[in-house]
């Protein structure tokens, strides 16, 4: 079932209030972190929080399954492949809500051959959703996904909590791989729940806004990468 702007819109701040909640979100000191792009950055995000708090985990499971079904649809999924390693919980609990069978895909090949990477049972031609925690500039997601491709699974979408949607680099490396990103929340929306509920100082909102407007800049005044490798 089609899901409204409205509706999407709220588990997107529904999502992001739940990440400042459990303290997810972490705003720099002196020196900013350097995400494993190299990009620094003023602000960080830890989603694997998310799976200490269970009524938090139950809703945003709620929120997944929903998008899932309304951006892809869970007829057109034939298993759930979980990323090494934050996005495995995660999909083990859509897997369970969904009744599909799940993997999971290795960041580095243990063994040889294309099944090397994949742990589970699969075959090839299976439609496949990988799962993950967030994604920065992609990089990962799109090594991920090779990986399945070259075990002969089919893997068109990624869902995620989070999504960093910040680098115009990534909507167009995931489109010639044509690769579909699906997330419940980004920095935006974290900003705007931030401002909204006073969270952090003005002065660091502020610092978070002018990253967001253009993160390779400021990673590059910042002692951090100045572009992204793919």
């Amino acid at each position: 079932m089609p899901l409204s702007a409205q509706t999407r819109a709220d588990f997107a701040r529904r999502t992001a209030l739940a990440l400042l909640d459990i303290h997810a979100v972490e705003v720099a000191g002196e020196r900013p972190f350097i995400l494993s792009s190299g990009v620094a950055s003023p602000v960080y995000i830890n989603v694997r929080k998310v799976i200490s708090f269970p009524a938090i985990r139950e809703e945003l499971m709620g929120f997944a399954s929903r998008v899932i079904e309304a951006e892809i649809g869970h007829d057109r999924i034939d298993a759930i492949a979980g990323a090494e390693t934050a996005g495995i919980p995660f999909a083990a609990w859509i897997a369970a809500s969904t009744g599909l069978p799940l993997q999971y895909v290795r960041k580095r090949a243990q063994g040889f051959g294309p099944e090397a990477h994949i742990e589970g049972v699969w075959e090839p031609g299976q439609r496949v959703l990988l799962v993950e925690d967030l994604t920065t500039d992609g990089a990962s997601k799109l090594r991920f996904c090779e990986a399945l491709r070259a075990a002969g699974l089919v893997v068109n979408d990624v869902f995620m909590l989070f999504q960093y949607d910040i680098f115009p680099q990534t909507r167009a490396a995931m489109q010639r791989s044509d690769i579909r990103l699906h997330a419940l929340a980004t920095w935006k929306d974290i900003l705007d729940v931030a401002q909204a509920h006073d969270r952090f100082t003005p002065e660091n909102r502020a610092t978070i806004a002018a990253f967001l407007h253009d993160p390779l800049a400021w990673s590059a005044a910042h002692g951090g990468a100045r572009s992204l490798a793919f």
